[in-house]
Parts: C-alpha cells; sequence; structure tokens
C-alpha cells in the first residue's frame, strides 16, 4: 500500500500497518527523541520478554498464555488444537536469559535475550509476545520462530 504521501507500507503482525524500516526509526526517533521514553519503552519491552521467559522457565504456562498477544495465543491453540497452555509447553521453547539488547521501534519491540529472540507489541494493556522461539535465518529472511501470530 502506498500512503497519500507516497510512503508504502505493509501489514505486520495483529494486521497493523507497518512502515518501512527507515521510515518507522526515523519516526521513532522523532517522536522519543530526547524526551527518555525510549528507555522506558525498552524497559517495558524487555521486562515482559523477561516475565515471559520466567513463567515458561517455571512451567508456568499459564502465564505465558497470558503474555502472548490475542494472535498469537490464538495461532498456539490452533496449531495444537489444544489449549493455549498445553500448546506453549509442546512447542518446546528455549530457556532464555539474561537479556542481551533491545531494539524499539515504535510500538514493536524485539528482544535478544541468550538463547532465544522474542518479538513484541504495544498493546492497551502493555506489551505482549507477538513471536518466540526465533533465529535468524540470515541475509534479509525474516526470523524463523517456533510460535508465532498470523
Amino acid at each position: 500500500m502506498v500512503t497519500a504521501s507516497g510512503t508504502r507500507t505493509t501489514t505486520g503482525p495483529g494486521g497493523r500497518t507497518v512502515l518501512p524500516r527507515t521510515a518507522g526509526a526515523l519516526l521513532a526517533a522523532l517522536l522519543l527523541g530526547g524526551c527518555g521514553a525510549s528507555a522506558a519503552r525498552e524497559d517495558g519491552a524487555a521486562e515482559a520478554g523477561r516475565r515471559f521467559a520466567a513463567a515458561l522457565s517455571a512451567a508456568d504456562y499459564r502465564t505465558g498464555c497470558a503474555l502472548l498477544a490475542p494472535g498469537t495465543r490464538e495461532q498456539v491453540e490452533e496449531d495444537g488444537r489444544t489449549p493455549c497452555g498445553t500448546g506453549l509447553r509442546e512447542a518446546g521453547l528455549p530457556t532464555a536469559v539474561p537479556v542481551r539488547g533491545v531494539t524499539v521501534r515504535g510500538q514493536e519491540a524485539q528482544l535478544r535475550m541468550t538463547g532465544d529472540t522474542v518479538f513484541l507489541s504495544r498493546f492497551d494493556t502493555g506489551w505482549l509476545v507477538t513471536a518466540a522461539g526465533c533465529e535468524p535465518r540470515g541475509g534479509d529472511e525474516p526470523y524463523r520462530c517456533t510460535v508465532q501470530g498470523d
């Protein structure tokens, strides 16, 4: 899709419109630059990712499911043809700690941990996991994720 200003967009997780990386990064820098909001967003995304990893490490799949974005939770249930907790347990996600880095662009975040890369989106209720068990494929290829939404 091309916006009125001529910027090309695509549809991202949850059906949201996503600007190209350079435009999204520029917009995030303009909106967040110098006000400290970037650090707060990074901390919020990192904390949500840590809670998700801790829930999985403790085999608390009910909490893990509560930390999934709605579309991701639905996909876990569909893929396993089971309730979310069972599907999440059977997904066999890696144990992931500590946080090595977080990148936030607008309402999307990438959390790199030892053992896993997790993607999150900001919802009205806070940061939720949209994909987990993700590994880079190399080059410009998208990550391959064990758990992800539509």
